[in-house]
């Protein structure tokens, strides 16, 4: 396409894939699908290319891949898939790979992928220092100091994981549609659970800010990301930016910091 490089990213979640397709620095098209630990790398590229045609893109016109996972058993799959339906070998984010930010956990190979990716993604977008914070399977806070660096965070049960271990628990209680309720006190079993899982959670998300503030230096500004993030981060006081694509332009940071020197 032109002389612009167009470039697959992917991120591979234990609840989500996300991915999406750059031409440059524009993202022409982007995709949530649910993760399905049984794909064969066949399926995983039939779809990933019906995907593209959907949007008037072809498997040729993928020039490179990138991808981050924290799904060891689809690694193989994806890479597979990029390999024999775009004739592209990924870049699989991990030890070794290039990110431009200092991880200062006593062991970096601890962090995950995505909680990298989307670090890189925040302060290229936003400044620093930096809250960020990811509704995904876990509700994760990153810390970035006002010199780049990644400090650690706070890892906490993701809101559907909590959702599912009450509804297993609690056999009378009816599963519920993560949506606001019209009061906080709620006025029936519904509302009251939906008020506590998205009241209760904003709540998490302010007192652990709050708390992660006075530990940093300066003023960090508060990003939100992640398939939930709309949802809760409307009903918090300290989130001032929801992004939800946030993993994918970090992603194609990460592809373009290991470029060879031209």
């Amino acid at each position: 396409m032109d002389n612009v490089k167009t470039i697959l990213v992917v991120d591979v979640g234990n609840t989500n894939i996300v991915l999406g397709v750059y031409a440059g620095e524009n993202l022409l098209a982007h995709w949530r699908l649910s993760t399905k630990r049984q794909w064969t790398a066949d399926e995983f590229g039939i779809l990933l290319k019906q995907l593209l045609l959907d949007r008037g893109l072809k498997a040729s016109d993928i020039q490179a891949a990138v991808v981050s996972s924290v799904v060891p058993p689809l690694n193989t799959t994806v890479d597979q898939a990029c390999r024999h339906y775009f004739g592209v070998p990924p870049l699989l984010v991990g030890p070794g790979v290039k990110t431009g930010m200092p991880i200062r956990y006593e062991n970096p190979r601890e962090v995950g992928a995505d909680r990298i990716v989307n670090a890189i993604a925040a302060q290229e977008r936003y400044g620093r220092p930096l809250i960020l914070v990811d509704f995904g399977t876990a509700t994760t806070f990153c810390a970035i100091s006002t010199r780049g660096e990644y400090l650690g965070g706070i890892i906490a049960p993701g809101i559907s994981i909590s959702c599912e271990a009450l509804f297993e628990r609690a056999a009378k209680l009816p599963r519920v549609e993560l949506v606001r309720p019209p009061t906080i006190i709620g006025r029936n079993t519904v509302q009251s659970i939906q008020s506590g899982i998205i009241y209760g959670y904003a709540g998490l998300v302010d007192a652990i800010v709050r708390r992660m503030r006075t530990e940093m230096e300066g003023t960090p500004r508060v990003v939100a990301t992640g398939g939930l993030a709309e949802l809760i981060a409307q009903e918090t006081e300290t989130v001032e930016v929801v992004d939800p694509l946030l993993t994918l332009l970090g992603l194609r940071l990460v592809y373009e910091r290991n470029l060879p020197p031209a």
